[in-house]
């Protein structure tokens, strides 16, 4: 999940993943007045043939960007559940499985803004990530002012890897080694944020596994076979800072207790 002001670029960042990647993309633009069947499809009755035929809806994608997530309500935002955890969708008692690799991609407006919903627990936690893209710095900000339409860049990408060797990838990711002592100090993250006083909700287990996840692909990027605690420092603020609620809405200064006070034996 992309969280940050309007303008600064998230819509184009997942769009340009999405193309390099090579995957087949949808944009769903969330809005007050958006429903689940709006997301997922619907049955449509057939006259000629006397039955209800499933239409899939703009979810039957590989990529699917949820742009504005949280200026729909939960009832649309609930559409995503179970299609974010378990690749499949379940409408009127049948299973429709979804495209592979899939995941999705969701952009949210600050909750202080107006015309938005709060997204419930349940759905931020099968959010792998949360992070900011802020802004641009001075030199970047001078490209995008002299250079050509963003929109236009965009087609020119060329795909650098193929579903199947995305497919690999992630593959590879899950036999990166961890070790005894880094799987205990993971644990010991995620025990403090359920036992200290500091937050009011604890990392759930699907969290531990995503920070796990996370700090494999960090390790795997920095073409390295084995886990190391600096892999789980690096990813923990974007994996947990939108899980755990404290008196700090900023990811970094969340996870600062943990980095703190857990120690590294």
């Amino acid at each position: 999940m992309i969280e940050d002001i309007p303008g600064v670029g998230k819509t184009t960042l997942a769009h340009t993943l999405a193309r390099l990647l090579g995957l087949n993309y949808q944009r769903i633009q969330f809005t007050s007045d958006i429903l689940p069947a709006d997301i997922i499809g619907a049955s449509v009755f057939d006259a000629k043939n006397h039955a209800f035929t499933f239409h899939p809806g703009p979810l039957f994608n590989q990529m699917i960007l949820a742009d504005e997530i949280n200026r729909s309500t939960s009832k649309a935002q609930s559409a995503l559940l179970e299609a974010m955890e378990e690749h499949q969708v379940t409408v009127e008692g049948k299973t429709y499985p979804l495209p592979e690799p899939f995941f999705v991609i969701a952009t949210q407006n600050p909750s202080h803004q107006i015309g938005t919903f709060p997204l419930p627990e349940s759905q931020l936690d099968r959010f792998l990530m949360c992070i900011e893209l802020g802004y641009p710095d001075h030199d970047a900000e001078r490209q995008l002012l002299t250079g050509r339409n963003r929109h236009s860049l965009i087609d020119t990408l060329q795909v650098q890897l193929t579903p199947d060797h995305l497919r690999q990838i992630q593959e590879t990711v899950t036999k990166v080694y961890t070790s005894d002592a880094l799987l205990d100090y993971c644990q010991a993250l995620i025990d403090y944020t359920r036992e200290s006083s500091e937050y009011h909700t604890g990392l759930s287990p699907r969290a531990g596994l995503a920070l796990l996840t996370a700090a494999k692909a960090w390790a795997f990027m920095d073409q390295r076979d084995a886990v190391i605690p600096e892999d789980i420092q690096a990813v923990l603020a974007a994996v947990a800072g939108h899980r755990i609620r404290s008196g700090n809405n900023n990811s970094e200064a969340v996870v600062a207790p943990l980095l703190a006070k857990v120690p590294i034996h």
